[in-house]
């Protein structure tokens, strides 16, 4: 009997488990670096290392590794409802930013060539809404006669419904004298979605049904068409003062069918100040016959951010 019960004591002290062993001083302050540069890829080769050079203490490790985690969501909590707030009491004049952009050119000898560019852009992103609105007009003259006149206006609102996806209105004016309009007016809707949204590049697509009321120079008779719309929105900054943006909007109506696209790169120079090169390209397919379909046009310009 007692040999019975000396086997038995011996195999429960083989299978219970072993007590664990404090962490030492050094590996525990490690960690703790580690946790304070709040470095994902850091603190995770940190707890790999401690782990495995000290397997008897992986409770502490992990739970270490749990308060800090917790502290981290409670932080991001904390900001984000603080965010909320302060965009849900806002009032109408606040959270705008925007930029304007001004460029020109002036040349003689053979012939003499003025070219005037303005923009402006302003943003206003809310808890629910962002309402985007642009000014762009370009002026150009050749010896005296005028070879590009364009203006557009816009206006468009968007009802954030997630932080992929939203839905958006759109007003819009044009004039162009070369492309032969004297007054486009176009209003639209749809839906878009946020393809690709990081810290250095966005990327967003949206789609819908357009109206466009088109008066021309040439005296005929005004146009009303339903049009469908697409449109692009990339935004990509490779390098910290360098970024590089793409728009495109294409409409297709019966009889016609109307592009716009600019692509462009900016280079902080200093404070809110920018220098931007870009490419404007306006094509036409219902263009007047002794015009072209496409007219582009190349800037450099400074834009002030604010």
């Amino acid at each position: 009997m007692m040999k019975r019960i000396i086997w038995a004591t011996v195999a429960m002290a083989a299978g219970s488990p072993a007590v664990a062993a404090p962490l030492p001083d050094a590996v525990r302050a490690m960690i703790e670096a580690a946790l304070a540069s709040d470095e994902p890829q850091t603190i995770a080769a940190v707890v790999a290392i401690a782990r495995r050079t000290n397997p008897e203490s992986a409770a502490e490790i992990d739970a270490m590794t749990a308060d800090h985690d917790r502290e981290l969501a409670a932080k991001a909590k904390a900001n984000a409802d603080a965010e909320r707030e302060r965009l849900a009491s806002a009032g109408l004049f606040s959270l705008w930013t925007g930029q304007f952009e001004l460029g020109g050119s002036w040349s003689t000898g053979n012939s003499r060539t003025l070219g005037l560019y303005g923009g402006a852009k302003l943003k206003r992103s809310g808890l629910d809404w962002q309402h985007d609105m642009s000014l762009r007009i370009d002026y150009q003259e050749t010896d005296g006669q005028p070879t590009t006149e364009r203006a557009v206006a816009a206006w468009q609102p968007r009802y954030k419904i997630s932080p992929s996806y939203y839905a958006f209105g759109l007003t819009q004016y044009e004039h162009d004298r070369f492309l032969g309009y004297e007054h486009r007016l176009t209003a639209g809707l749809g839906l878009g979605v946020v393809a690709v949204n990081t810290p250095r590049m966005r990327l967003e697509f949206d789609a819908g049904p357009a109206f466009r009321y088109t008066s021309f120079y040439d005296g005929g008779p005004d146009e009303q068409r339903i049009a469908g719309r697409g449109g692009l929105n990339l935004k990509w900054t490779p390098w910290t003062r360098v970024t590089l943006a793409q728009e495109l909007a294409v409409y297709v109506q019966k009889d016609n069918t109307t592009a716009a696209s600019t692509t462009s790169i900016e280079t902080l120079l200093f404070g809110p100040l920018k220098g931007r090169l870009s490419y404007n390209v306006q094509y036409e397919r219902d263009a007047p016959p002794d015009q072209k379909r496409t007219d582009t046009v190349s800037r450099a310009s400074l834009v002030y951010s604010f």
